[in-house]
């Protein structure tokens, strides 16, 4: 599967212009996208977990210790997918590897064991901006899900493999939410509401919709 930056934005909570400078080669990116096209950059599934996490970390943590976190993580010899681990903050800004129900510390005394602090599961809704509620991950809309496996990862109609986009597109075009049916049958018109306002939601990150 892969996302652009705009549905990963959507997806992760970051705004586009800090995916930009947070895989920059200039500072050294905190996160270098799986997926990337000669054209544009993507972002795997795993990515977005990643980048979720790192919005989530943000809320109390300077960027400087979240990637100093990332480098005493790789410096205690975890080299997997930043998505393969659970990392949490506290109000102090203080950054954990949670394991089990072990916590290690990377940021004050790096590789010692703490207490842990309970944060929010990533995939879980947050508050990030002023009037931005960034969704479920696996379900952005009542009637919506994400699943790696179905449609490459695209939002779709929760039950169908219809993309959401596909029906914001035909209600863009006048069709109402009723009659959306017509042209797929598994769609409700909660569905085709929902689709619609996650649409707006996704726009929502595209800084030339915000310029206009």
């Amino acid at each position: 599967m892969a996302y652009t930056a705009k549905m990963a934005a959507a997806l992760s909570g970051a705004t586009i212009s800090q995916l930009r400078h947070w895989r920059s080669a200039r500072t050294g990116p905190l996160l270098a996208p799986e997926v990337s096209a000669a054209s544009r950059v993507v972002y795997s599934f795993r990515d977005v977990l990643a980048l979720r996490t790192f919005v989530r970390l943000r809320e109390n943590a300077s960027l400087q210790k979240v990637r100093a976190a990332i480098g005493n993580l790789r410096g205690i010899g975890e080299a997997d997918h930043l998505a393969s681990y659970s990392l949490v903050s506290d109000r102090t800004g203080n950054i954990q590897l949670v394991s089990g129900n072990e916590a290690v510390d990377l940021i004050s005394k790096p590789g010692q064991l703490q207490l842990i602090v309970v944060m929010g599961d990533v995939i879980e809704p947050f508050a990030v901006r002023a009037g931005v509620l960034v969704p479920h991950l696996l379900r952005p809309r009542p009637r919506l899900a994400v699943d790696p496996e179905t449609q490459g990862g695209t939002p779709v109609i929760a039950g169908t493999r219809v993309p959401y986009d596909a029906v914001a597109g035909l209600m863009r075009d006048g069709v109402i939410a009723d009659q959306v049916t017509n042209y797929y049958p598994s769609v409700t018109a909660a569905a085709a509401d929902d689709a619609l306002d996650f649409a707006r939601y996704v726009e929502s990150y595209d800084p030339a919709s915000r310029a206009a």
